[in-house]
C-alpha cells in the first residue's frame, strides 16, 4: 500500500486502498495483468493496438480500452465489457467518458486512476465499495494499466473491474456482470451467423448490438452468455435459425435455446426471440401416420425457455404457426418490399400474381390487393396446382389469366425450386410475357440454381432472411435480386 495513498484525503473518500505493486485477488484481474504485462515486453507500457479484445475470451466481460482524447482532458472508450457499466454506466465504443457517462461517481474514480497512472507508467490496483439506488452493493476490485502507442508518452489505458456483491435483491451473489442498463430502449443481441443482419436492424431502431459470447468446447458443445447486465431490461434475440456455414438448423435452434434461458436466468424483464426464418415450420400437420409435428414441438421448445415473444417472417402456414404457440407472436411479411420493387422493375406494365399451389392462394391475393391499392389499376391472379408424392411433383391444372403480363409467382419460400420451374413453364404456356419467381425465404441455396436459372424464369427475387452463398448469388447474377427486410423487424422491435 502506498504512502500517498494513505495520506491523500480525497483518495481516501473514493478508495478504500491503492497498491502500484498489484496482486489482484480476483482470476479474471490476474489475467489481464498478466496480459498486459506480456504485451509491455521492454517498453513502457504495451502499444493500443496489441490490446487484442477477442484474445481476452471471457476476461472481455470485465475488461476497458481507453485512448486519451486530444489535450488529454478526456478518455475515449474504445472497449468496455459489461463490468465498466456497473461503474460509469452504458457508453457507446467513441464516448468521451469523463464528460458523458451518467456514473458521476464513476467518473471521478476513473479520473483520479487515470491520473495516478499517466504520470508513473505503471499500473495501479483500487478497491472500493459501490451502492446502487435499488440497495444493491459490491466490493470492487479494479485494475488501470497504462498504454503507450509511441513507448514514450502515455496515452491510453488499460484495465478491468471485478465486483464482489454484499447484498442484491435480484440477482446472485458472485456474477461479476451486474450494471443497470438504460430502460428506454430494447438491448438487440445477434448470435454470430446472424450478425449482419442484426447490424442493419440495430442501425434502424439507433442502438448498438450488445455484447455476447459464443464458446464452443471439443467435444461438441457449446455455451452462449450475455457480456452485458440485462437484469430487468427488454432482450430482443436475433438468429438465423437456416442451417448451413457448418452448422445444421439443430445446432442453431439449441444454441438459440440456451441463450434465451440464460438471459432468462441472468434476471432479463422479457426475452423476445427474432427468427427472420423459422426452422421446422413447414411440418405442421401430420400428412401420414405417425408423422411428427414439428412446429408444435419447436414452439414448446421456445416455451420451456420462458421466451416472451417471437417475431418471424412469411411462417409457412400461419394459422398453423399462431395456434402452436402460447407464448406472444408477432408475424410479419415482405409486402411492403416487394411492392416496392416490382413498381420500380415492371414500370407500370399489366401484373398477374400467381400462386404455386391451392394452400397460398389466401397469401397471394392479400398480395394481389395491396399491390392493386398502390398501382390503382387491376392486377389479375392465377392458381397452379400440385401433387406430391416421393418427393415428385405432378399436376397440369392451371386458372387465371397471364396473357400478356408479367407473371409474378409468389411463395413463402423456395427450396429445391421444381416448382416455380414447373409453375414458370405454365405461365409461358399461357402467354405471360416475363416470369418473376418470388418468396421470402431462399432456403435451397445452390440446390435450386438447376431450376431457377432456367429459361423460362427471367427474374428471381428473394428477402435477406436467410443469407446466400457467393456461388449462389454469382450463378444467378442480374437475374437475382435480394431485397432486405431488417427494417421490417426493428419497427416490430421498436417500442
Amino acid at each position: 500500500m502506498t504512502t500517498f495513498a494513505m495520506t491523500d484525503p480525497a483518495l481516501r473518500r473514493l478508495f478504500e486502498r491503492l497498491d502500484f505493486a498489484p496482486q489482484p485477488k480476483d482470476g479474471s484481474l490476474a489475467r489481464l495483468l498478466t496480459y498486459w504485462q506480456d504485451r509491455r515486453g521492454g517498453a513502457i507500457a504495451p502499444r493500443p493496438r496489441d490490446i487484442a479484445v477477442p484474445e481476452l475470451a471471457e476476461d472481455a466481460a470485465n475488461a476497458f480500452v481507453f485512448r486519451f482524447s486530444p489535450g488529454g482532458r478526456d478518455l475515449a472508450l474504445i472497449f468496455g465489457g459489461a463490468a465498466l457499466e456497473s461503474l460509469v454506466g452504458p457508453c457507446d465504443p467513441g464516448a468521451e467518458v469523463l464528460t458523458e457517462a451518467a456514473g458521476r461517481r464513476g467518473v471521478v474514480r476513473l479520473r483520479r486512476l487515470a491520473d495516478l497512472v499517466r504520470p508513473r507508467a505503471e499500473p495501479v490496483l483500487a478497491e472500493f465499495m459501490v451502492a446502487w439506488t435499488n440497495g444493491n452493493k459490491a466490493r470492487v476490485e479494479m485494475l488501470v494499466a497504462p498504454l503507450s502507442t509511441d513507448g514514450r508518452i502515455v496515452d491510453g489505458l488499460f484495465g478491468g473491474l471485478a465486483l464482489r456483491h454484499i447484498r442484491t435483491t435480484t440477482a446472485h451473489a458472485g456474477h461479476a456482470l451486474h450494471a443497470a442498463p438504460a430502460k428506454d430502449k430494447p438491448l438487440i443481441f445477434a448470435l454470430k451467423t446472424a450478425t449482419e443482419f442484426g447490424e442493419r436492424v440495430a442501425r434502424h431502431i439507433g442502438v448498438p448490438l450488445q455484447s455476447h459470447e459464443e464458446r464452443e468446447f471439443e467435444d461438441g458443445e457449446h455455451k452462449t452468455r450475455p457480456l452485458i447486465d440485462v437484469r430487468d431490461s427488454d432482450v430482443h434475440v436475433i438468429a438465423d435459425l437456416h442451417g448451413g456455414g457448418g452448422q445444421s438448423a439443430n445446432d442453431r435452434l439449441c444454441r438459440l435455446l440456451f441463450f434465451v434461458g440464460a438471459l432468462n436466468d441472468s434476471g432479463a424483464a422479457r426475452v423476445s426471440v427474432v427468427a427472420p426464418y423459422l426452422c421446422y415450420s413447414r411440418k405442421d400437420r401430420q400428412t401420414k401416420p405417425y408423422d411428427p409435428i414439428t412446429t408444435r414441438y419447436v414452439a414448446q421448445l421456445f416455451e420451456a425457455v420462458k421466451t416472451h415473444r417471437l417475431i418471424t417472417m412469411e411462417a409457412h402456414n400461419l394459422a398453423a404457426f399462431q395456434n402452436a404457440f402460447r407464448c406472444e407472436t408477432m408475424h410479419l411479411n415482405a409486402n411492403s418490399a416487394f411492392i416496392d420493387h416490382l413498381i420500380e422493375t415492371t414500370g407500370g406494365k399489366p401484373l398477374a400474381i400467381v400462386s404455386p399451389d391451392i394452400g397460398g392462394a389466401k397469401r397471394v391475393e392479400t398480395f394481389r390487393q395491396d399491390i392493386e391499392k398502390h398501382l390503382g389499376h387491376p392486377v389479375t391472379k392465377a392458381v397452379s396446382d400440385k401433387h406430391r408424392s416421393l418427393g415428385h411433383l405432378s399436376g397440369d391444372l392451371f386458372m387465371g389469366d397471364v396473357s400478356g403480363r408479367v407473371a409474378v409467382i409468389m411463395d413463402d419460400l423456395i427450396s429445391t425450386g421444381s416448382t416455380m420451374a414447373r409453375v414458370a413453364a405454365q405461365c409461358r404456356m399461357h402467354g405471360a410475357s416475363r416470369v418473376f419467381v418470388m418468396a421470402t425465404h431462399g432456403v435451397g441455396g445452390n440446390a435450386a440454381l438447376n431450376n431457377l436459372k432456367q429459361p423460362t424464369i427471367d427474374k428471381v427475387i428473394l428477402t435477406n432472411t436467410i443469407p446466400q452463398a457467393a456461388s449462389f448469388l454469382s450463378a444467378l447474377a442480374d437475374r437475382l435480386t435480394v431485397l432486405d427486410v431488417s427494417e421490417v423487424f426493428a419497427r416490430a422491435i421498436k417500442p
